[in-house]
């Protein structure tokens, strides 16, 4: 039987609970999954898909915009990053809300008065207005994603609310998917090879 009170096995019980915990960058994965959720919602506003088959985005925009957005901005908040933590969950919830909107317009028979949903996404537009200026901090490919990200979002207010086509949403988020394809590239292959592989860009506003 092995003594507790032994101070060799106490001395190293505390040295393992001060070991620091380790993450890794999860940019790439937030990155990846906004881009594809993007992808997925353009192919509709663009007319490369049905629109009578909506209710197929819902997964990708569940699994991909939703959650993988939700657990890069969990670990963000982990690694004490501010901008990451908090952009990537606000839009994880977004997605979710694009998702559930879906499932209840596609799949119950609820009345429905759409411009709820433009005002959600007004609501959206000025957290990614915020976000947007505090990308000005970051890199030169954060702020162009964002900027599609805002334009995306404008277009669909005023097609919801009042009534212009969705076609010009469907480009923004095209750009939103490929400037975040390639943000999340760039991201990934500079930090496994420790040095700039692609560039990102630097801050355009350093404030100090």
């Amino acid at each position: 039987m092995i003594d507790v009170s032994d101070k060799n096995i106490v001395k190293s019980e505390i040295t393992v609970k001060k070991l620091p915990m380790l993450a890794a960058e999860p940019a790439p994965l937030g990155l990846i999954g906004l881009a594809v959720a993007a992808l997925v919602l353009a192919s509709t506003d663009l007319a490369f898909t049905s629109n009578t088959a909506k209710s197929l985005m819902i997964p990708w925009v569940l699994f991909f915009g939703a959650t993988a957005q939700l657990i890069a901005g969990t670990i963000e908040f982990k690694r004490n990053n501010i901008f990451g933590a908090t952009v990537f969950t606000t839009y994880s919830m977004t997605m979710y809300a694009i998702a559930l909107t879906l499932f209840i317009t596609i799949f119950t028979g609820v009345e429905f008065d759409i411009a709820h949903y433009g005002f959600g996404l007004t609501a959206i537009l000025a957290f990614s207005l915020i976000a947007t200026v505090a990308s000005l901090m970051t890199n030169k490919m954060l702020f162009i994603v964002l900027i599609f990200v805002d334009l995306a979002v404008l277009v669909l207010i005023l097609h919801y609310l009042c009534g212009i086509i969705a076609f010009p949403a469907g480009v923004f988020l095209l750009c939103t998917s490929i400037s975040s394809f390639y943000t999340a590239m760039a991201i990934l292959l500079n930090n496994m090879a420790g040095k700039t592989i692609l560039p990102l860009g630097t801050a355009i506003w350093n404030p100090s």
